[in-house]
C-alpha cells in the first residue's frame, strides 16, 4: 500500500472495533442474510471440517464462526485484537465452551501468533475480516508454521472487484419489446489501487470502520510468498427470490448476478 502508516492504521482499526463492538454484536448476533446466504455456506464447503480437527479462527469478532465450528465437532482457538469483541464472544459462548479458547491477539503480531503453537492446526479461518488487517504478510508467514502440512486456510472478504467504497449501484429504465424494465447494475471507478476505505456496515452506524481494499493480486500474493497455493474459491450471490427490502439499491436480489463476497481456500504446500 502506498503512503500508509500501517502501524497507525492498525491502531485506528482496533479503536473503531472497540467502539463498535456493542452495536455490531447487537446487529449481527448469531448472523444475518449475508452470513446465511453468502458467507457461511461457501465457508462450510471449503473448510470441509472433520470432527476432532483443530481450527484457528482469526479475527473472530463476537465468536459467531467459532461457535459454529465447535458445533461441528472441531476444537477452536479463536482470537481478535478488539478486547470488547472478545468480551461479547465469551458472553455468547454458552454451549461447547470447553471446545473454544478465546485470546486477545493482534493478527499483525507474528510473534504472538506463533506462540499459539506451530504445526498445531489442520485448518484456519478468517471470516469477513482479512480486509480489517492492516498488514496480512505477518499473518500468512505465521500460518505457514501454525498449520500442519497440507493445512488449509479459508477466508472470505468483500469482493474486491465489486464491493468497495469506490463504486455506485445504479437503477435505469429500459424499454424492450414494448415494455419498461428497471435494470440494476454497478459502476466501479477504482479497483486496482490498494487503499484505506472508511465504511459502515449499517446505515445507522455512527462510527465508520476502517477497511483495507486490496485488488486480487495484493490479496493473494502474501499467501503465495508464504508457501500457499490457491486451492478453490467461490463468488456467492444473493438468491433471485430473496425479498428486496426497503432499499432496492442495497445488496439484494436485484444484484443477484454480481457477487458481493469472495470466499477462498489456500492450501499450504508440503513443508
Amino acid at each position: 500500500m502506498k503512503k500508509i502508516n500501517l502501524k497507525t492504521a492498525n491502531e485506528q482499526v482496533r479503536e473503531a472495533w472497540n467502539q463498535n463492538a456493542s452495536f455490531w454484536d447487537e446487529r449481527m448476533g448469531e448472523g444475518n442474510d449475508w452470513v446465511e446466504y453468502l458467507v457461511w455456506p461457501a465457508t462450510e464447503r471449503l473448510l470441509g471440517l472433520l470432527r476432532g480437527e483443530r481450527v484457528l479462527d482469526i479475527a473472530c469478532g463476537n465468536g459467531l464462526t467459532s461457535r459454529r465450528i465447535a458445533d461441528m465437532g472441531a476444537e477452536v482457538v479463536a482470537f481478535d485484537f478488539s478486547e470488547e469483541m472478545i468480551h461479547f464472544a465469551r458472553k455468547r459462548t454458552t454451549q461447547n465452551a470447553d471446545w473454544i479458547t478465546y485470546f486477545v491477539i493482534d493478527a499483525t503480531d507474528e510473534k504472538a501468533l506463533l506462540a499459539l503453537g506451530e504445526n498445531k492446526f489442520e485448518a484456519a479461518l478468517c471470516s469477513m475480516a482479512l480486509f480489517d488487517i492492516a498488514d496480512s504478510k505477518p499473518l500468512f508467514r505465521a500460518l505457514s508454521k501454525l498449520l500442519k502440512p497440507d493445512g488449509r486456510f479459508v477466508f472470505s472478504v468483500a469482493h474486491p472487484c465489486f464491493n468497495t467504497s469506490e463504486k455506485a449501484h445504479l437503477a435505469e429504465q429500459e424499454e424492450r419489446d414494448g415494455k419498461i424494465y428497471t435494470v440494476y447494475s454497478m459502476k466501479v471507478y477504482n479497483y486496482i489501487d490498494s487503499r484505506i476505505e472508511r465504511a459502515v456496515a449499517f446505515r445507522d452506524q455512527e462510527n465508520p470502520q476502517i477497511l483495507f481494499h486490496r485488488p486480487l493480486q495484493d490479496l493473494f500474493s502474501p499467501g503465495f510468498e508464504a508457501g500457499f497455493a490457491l486451492d478453490a474459491f467461490e463468488e456467492p450471490t444473493f438468491p433471485p427470490d430473496l425479498p428486496v427490502g426497503k432499499n432496492p439499491l442495497s445488496w439484494n436480489s436485484n444484484f443477484c448476478k454480481i457477487p458481493p463476497v469472495l470466499v477462498a481456500r489456500m492450501r499450504l504446500l508440503v513443508k
